[in-house]
């Protein structure tokens, strides 16, 4: 199998409804972050093409027909130039501001808590995770705590990928949005279901809140 869509938006931008629709539309599974929870052994492999040593992405995500969220999102350069044939699909919210409140509220709000001490991950969760995310952060993430500098950084990988990736192989999506983008691009007929709503920031701040260790899920 090879990839057929590349997804390079940010967490928080709908990449878990995403995985749904995409694994839906294509009949095979779609990459996201909750496959490193299942594939612990994958945090090394991404750590290493983080630092420039690239995977054989055919070998590695051989299973795979797409890929959303992070940390597949962090090498969407790397991706695309590997799956020259493609789609790019860049998902993203109405305004940063919008995705912003979104982080602040899930996502970043947990890693305050676990740098607290009080979150907790998964006990399968591989050691080399929080270097993982650091990985990913490095030169787009300056300062967490400074909610300008999130948006910023959240602005400029959108102008990243309007400038790199030619109109005709750049797909934009928001939730909101629905099939219809997606089939277009995929050449698929829109199915007879409502688009998947996958978690939304209740269900992110339930499930972080509650007494079992979870996974972070970012989108």
């Amino acid at each position: 199998m090879t990839m057929q869509i590349i997804g390079a938006g940010l967490p928080r931008t709908g990449t878990a409804s995403l995985q749904v629709a995409l694994e839906l539309l294509l009949d095979a599974p779609c990459y996201h972050m909750l496959e490193v929870f299942e594939r612990p052994a994958d945090v090394a492999v991404w750590i290493r093409a983080l630092q420039g040593d690239l995977p054989d992405w055919d070998d590695f995500l051989g299973e795979y027909a797409a890929g959303v969220d992070v940390p597949l999102s962090a090498l969407w350069r790397e991706l695309a130039a590997a799956y020259p044939t493609a789609p790019v699909l860049l998902s993203r919210r109405e305004s940063a501001e919008v995705w912003y409140r979104s982080m602040d509220r899930t996502v970043l709000e947990q890693t305050r808590r676990m740098q607290r001490g009080e979150g907790r991950t998964p006990p399968t969760a591989p050691p080399e995770l929080p270097h993982m995310f650091q990985l990913m952060g490095r030169g787009v993430f300056t300062d967490v705590d400074d909610p300008g500098q999130m948006m910023l950084a959240y602005e400029q990988r959108l102008s990243d990928v309007r400038r790199e990736i030619p109109a005709d192989r750049l797909l934009e999506w928001q939730p909101g949005d629905g099939w219809e983008p997606l089939c277009r691009a995929l050449g698929k007929p829109v199915p007879d279901l409502p688009f998947p709503h996958e978690n939304t920031t209740a269900v992110f701040r339930a499930r972080a809140a509650g007494p079992p260790p979870h996974p972070v899920v970012t989108t």
